[in-house]
């Protein structure tokens, strides 16, 4: 970056993350979560709408994942009121916003970066708290808020340069970004921080104002960083924080006239939902409403006969097996050429019967999905995988005791065919899929086989292999030699083709263009 208007910022480094075998480290991880119980644990959290605090006529519980016996904490259900008073606050704002000082917008997001920083073990406690992730997990995607907070205040000062165009004699002609409205956020459970925050701050670097409406399961991750974003100078009217269900906050939010865009991460069927009521134009309603989705994946990684084996196998479980498989990056099939399928099979199984399924709060290695319906589902890939496929390992639960949740031993099937559902359907969970090719080329076309293109990984040593990998495989994130989780914002822009979604790349240095409308203004002299 270039330009007077980016003098002043360091160059730029991801986050670090904690150091849990550190035992200083671990003792504060542990303190953060005492902390976290004995301030947080029982209480009811309001909505805020206009700048207020704002509580519901009715609440929903959150419910711990290692335990769903406990409830953590509560939030309001916002009433059909509350959300066309939100909508009409963060359209009032907008007309302040809009035009407030790209420098004012960048300096609140690294104001807000240092604040996150100073909190990390407390937000990392929450998170596990309400979504099961252990302390790595929930230490990286922390991590990635705070580099949001950076990537984005740089973002902010360079979109706001605007464009160069090719010279008039007798004009001068510019070429400039501005804002659309209000964005309706809406936001998954898996990544309660980083994802919501990312789309939030793509609007509001941009000069928009947001709805932000977080997943039911996983609230208090999204409020502490709402307000975290408020106690760094933001305005409380530039963002809406609404909580509650989808008979208010769903298709009613999407159809609204007022709303100008719409930006969410979850399930296809949900985002193909608000990808077509969004196509209509209701009355009142002065624009055609903008889209960015993304919509999860079946993620492979691809094996060569030259690859290294070990480095492929530990990429293999460490990104199909990370927090339970619940990530829309996860690995979820397996493609090996046929000479090297059994001895990499062999190795990742071996690797996977060393993780330890227990509490996320103890930081096991692998913890409960989301809630049991979503393990009910689960088992019911896996018991169709039985007749289908050959089950190598798991397939089953664990002995939790008394506790209650979804919890599901690492699984793997191995001689799954193309046309088998673990082949081609997201399950979302630790279930893994291994598939023969005949030779690498076969290899990409199974990889590409499938509606879905987030994330994929290819694993070979030789150039030029990895030259075909990289123009013939479909996916808006392809990975060599490394495993496809673990995107970094700022580096690796994020979004898929397909039905994984838009391809809006979080993180990327587009991201903000989704957010704004071009304006040219020529000037005759």
């Amino acid at each position: 970056m270039t330009g007077t208007l980016m003098e002043g910022f360091l160059p730029f480094e991801h986050e670090p993350y904690h150091n849990f075998q550190d035992p200083a480290t671990a003792q504060a991880q542990e303190q953060a979560f005492r902390s976290v119980r004995e301030q947080y644990v029982g209480r009811t959290f309001p909505m805020i709408i206009a700048g207020r605090e704002a509580t519901g006529e009715k609440t929903h519980d959150v419910h711990n994942p290692a335990d769903t016996r406990e409830v953590v904490w509560r939030f309001p259900n916002a009433t059909h009121a509350q959300r066309e008073e939100a909508i009409a606050a963060a359209k009032a704002a907008f007309e302040d916003w809009r035009f407030s000082d790209p420098f004012q917008r960048a300096t609140i997001f690294k104001r807000a970066a240092e604040l996150l920083r100073a909190r990390r073990f407390e937000f990392n406690a929450v998170m596990t708290l309400e979504n099961g992730k252990n302390w790595s997990e929930a230490d990286g995607e922390v991590a990635e808020s705070v580099d949001h907070f950076e990537v984005f205040a740089r973002e902010a000062m360079r979109w706001a340069q605007g464009k160069a165009v090719y010279p008039m004699p007798d004009e001068h002609v510019t070429t400039v970004y501005e804002p659309l409205g209000v964005v309706a956020c809406i936001n998954p459970w898996n990544f309660p921080s980083a994802i919501p925050l990312g789309m939030a701050l793509g609007a509001i670097a941009a000069g928009n104002t947001v709805i932000w409406k977080p997943a039911s399961d996983t609230p208090l991750s999204s409020y502490l960083m709402v307000e975290l974003l408020f106690q760094a100078g933001l305005p409380r009217s530039v963002i809406q924080f609404v909580t509650g269900d989808h008979d208010v906050l769903g298709d009613d939010l999407v159809d609204h006239k007022d709303i100008r865009m719409i930006a969410f991460t979850g399930s296809k069927n949900i985002g193909c939902r608000i990808y077509e009521r969004a196509s209509k134009v209701h009355p009142g309603q002065r624009w055609l409403k903008r889209v960015i989705a993304e919509m999860g994946g079946k993620d492979p990684m691809v094996i060569c006969a030259d690859a290294d084996l070990d480095e492929a196998a530990a990429g293999i479980v460490a990104a199909a097996f990370g927090y339970a498989g619940q990530k829309c990056s996860a690995c979820s099939r397996v493609i090996a050429e046929d000479s090297v399928y059994d001895a990499l099979l062999e190795k990742v199984v071996e690797r996977a019967k060393r993780l330890k399924v227990g509490l996320p709060e103890d930081n096991a290695d692998l913890g409960p999905v989301i809630h049991e319906r979503a393990a009910r589902n689960i088992l019911r890939y896996i018991e169709g995988g039985k007749k289908t496929a050959k089950l190598v390992l798991g397939g089953d639960q664990p002995d939790m005791g008394e506790r209650r949740g979804g919890y599901v031993n690492p699984t793997i099937f191995s001689e799954v065919e193309p046309n088998d559902p673990l082949f081609q359907e997201e399950i979302f969970g630790p279930v893994l899929a291994f598939s023969r090719a005949r030779d690498w080329r076969h290899a990409i076309e199974l990889a590409n086989d499938s509606e879905y293109g987030l994330t994929a990984s290819f694993y070979s040593r030789d150039p030029h292999k990895i030259t075909e990998a990289r123009k013939l495989m479909h996916f808006g994130n392809l990975y060599i030699n490394r495993k496809c989780t673990g995107a970094l914002s700022g580096t690796h822009a994020f979004g898929g083709y397909g039905m994984s979604g838009t391809n809006a790349k979080v993180g990327g240095p587009d991201y903000l263009f989704w957010f704004m409308q071009t304006k040219t203004i020529a000037q005759r002299y």
